[in-house]
């Protein structure tokens, strides 16, 4: 049974620090695609951020210089630190993983309901 469970949510003050985790069961990271999403209510699912096969990297705009993504293959975990986070980054934040490039869309109506294996979601509130 292939898992995404996610860790490190929580809230911070406007310029503080959080490291978001994925650990993934059932299947491996090395084969796939890892990317974060966030939704906030009333708002689309927005791709955050994504780590290909390659090691390449996308960040979506706002998040540029603040966020970094990696990976451990080894431990079988995704991260996204996230500094100097902002009262706009305040969301759920999940973790996707799949091997299809083309199914990695910058916005999505809702998170979850997507191709691939999501997390449950991990909430992410930075207060001003």
């Amino acid at each position: 049974q292939v898992q995404l469970v996610e860790s490190g949510g929580g809230s911070v003050q406007a310029g503080g620090s959080l490291r978001l985790s994925c650990t993934a069961s059932g299947f491996t990271f090395d084969d796939s695609i890892m990317g974060w999403y966030r939704q906030a209510p009333g708002n689309e699912c927005e791709l955050v951020s994504l780590i290909r096969r390659d090691g390449t990297t996308y960040y979506t705009d706002s998040v540029k210089g603040r966020f970094t993504i990696s990976q451990d293959n080894a431990r079988n975990t995704g991260y996204l630190q996230m500094n100097s986070l902002k009262p706009g980054d305040t969301s759920v934040y999940y973790c996707r993983a799949d091997s299809r490039p083309w199914i990695w869309s910058g916005r999505l109506t809702h998170c979850r309901t997507a191709l691939g294996y999501w997390g449950q979601g991990t909430q992410v509130t930075v207060s001003s």
